[in-house]
């Protein structure tokens, strides 16, 4: 599972978008990293019927935010559980949430 603050495009974007604070110097880069092995491990995979993609989870109610997060863990997980049951035709090397596609 990666994170939307992995997002290059997002941390470049409006301040809505971008997480700040002391987590932000620690966590957002690890989630950027997260996602470049996403992609090597992606082509490296390619032609194989495993296929290796990204997910976010959004903002779920933890003990590592202090439950203030707005979505409960069954809303966290059933992005993973779209991602784990994809056909074998899926898509791969890429960085989904619910609404769809989040961009590198």
């Amino acid at each position: 599972m990666s994170s939307s603050v992995g997002s290059l495009t997002r941390q470049s974007g409006t301040a809505a978008e971008q997480m700040t604070g002391p987590v932000a110097v620690a966590y957002a880069p690890s989630k950027t990293f997260l996602n470049a092995v996403t992609l090597q491990y992606a082509r490296e995979l390619s032609g194989t019927n495993i296929l290796i993609n990204a997910g976010c989870p959004g903002y779920v109610a933890t003990d590592l935010n202090g439950f203030r997060g707005v979505r409960t863990p069954e809303q966290g997980a059933a992005i993973a559980i779209k991602l784990a049951t994809l056909p074998d035709d899926g898509p791969t090397g890429r960085f989904f949430q619910d609404a769809g596609v989040v961009p590198w």
